[in-house]
């Protein structure tokens, strides 16, 4: 059994470790609220941006532009986008998880890996699968040009033929609690079957497709990792503040365990003291 100071230095200790975890968690509000509202600004631009381009390629030959040509699958570019930072619960894991299980079910095919944080690019290294090209530290100061640099590599390997599918696998922000991680095919832009986009040959263009082809479809592929990066973004925020709420919340539990343990120890101390000095009261009568 633990003695009365030991107690007394855990519960100093685990008291600390919860004045971090309680700062932590407004920090990570704080930070959350901001990679919210950037997400929500940027999220309408680029599903109408999708929406149009797929609606167009209903009106046009799937062959006019060479991001929209659909080939047989020999090689393949995956990027996994996951933060740098841990202590966010299963974030990085989840989306790990998922590009593992995605990137296995391809064992026929050769693939190219990309990674965004560093946690990602370790869980896949752990696993096999080394990264031929990594990008990290980018969430220190997140910016569109990295969603640029990361959208153009692709786009130059599909368009040399070096790649036949590029892959985005990300964790997607739903809200505050949730965070789904996804599969998105970035290239080549699908084609819209929905009954929406089956009705894409009614509508006119001005000008004429090709030409809005020519200008939307660069600005779609680097929208759309620009939205993963501000969704994972916006999903570390807000896995580290349930988590550090949660170890908050333990800390403070395990804080009044041991100073009950702490009361019972000294009580019995006390008590062991009372009984010695009536003791020695007796004896000398």
């Amino acid at each position: 059994m633990a003695t009365l100071k030991q107690l007394r230095t855990r519960v100093s200790a685990i008291t600390n470790i919860q004045r971090v975890t309680g700062a932590m968690y407004m920090v990570a509000a704080a930070k959350m609220r901001r990679a919210q509202e950037a997400i929500e600004s940027a999220r309408p631009y680029a599903e109408q941006l999708d929406l149009t381009l797929r609606r167009l390629r209903g009106s046009i030959d799937s062959d006019s532009h060479p991001l929209l040509q659909e080939r047989p699958v020999e090689r393949l570019a995956a990027v996994v986008v996951t933060a740098d930072r841990g202590l966010c619960g299963g974030f990085n894991g989840n989306v790990g998880r998922m590009a593992r299980v995605e990137l296995e079910s391809l064992q026929d095919i050769e693939i190219e890996l990309t990674t965004v944080g560093r946690k990602g690019r370790d869980f896949l290294r752990n696993r096999g699968f080394d990264a031929d090209q990594h990008h990290a530290d980018i969430f220190r100061d997140l910016n569109f040009a990295h969603a640029t640099a990361i959208a153009q590599q692709a786009t130059r390997d599909f368009v040399d033929g070096k790649v036949d599918r590029v892959l985005l696998i990300y964790s997607q922000f739903q809200s505050i609690a949730n965070q789904v991680p996804v599969v998105q095919q970035l290239l080549p832009i699908q084609a819209d079957t929905s009954a929406d986009g089956a009705q894409a040959g009614n509508y006119l263009f001005e000008p004429d497709p090709d030409q809005l082809l020519e200008a939307l479809v660069p600005r779609h592929v680097n929208f759309q990792v620009w939205s993963a990066l501000l969704s994972t973004n916006a999903g570390f925020f807000a896995a580290q503040m349930t988590a550090m709420d949660n170890a908050t919340k333990n800390a403070g539990d395990l804080v009044e365990e041991l100073t009950r343990e702490m009361n019972k120890e000294r009580q019995s101390s006390i008590t062991l003291e009372l009984m010695d000095i009536i003791g020695g009261a007796e004896a000398v009568a």
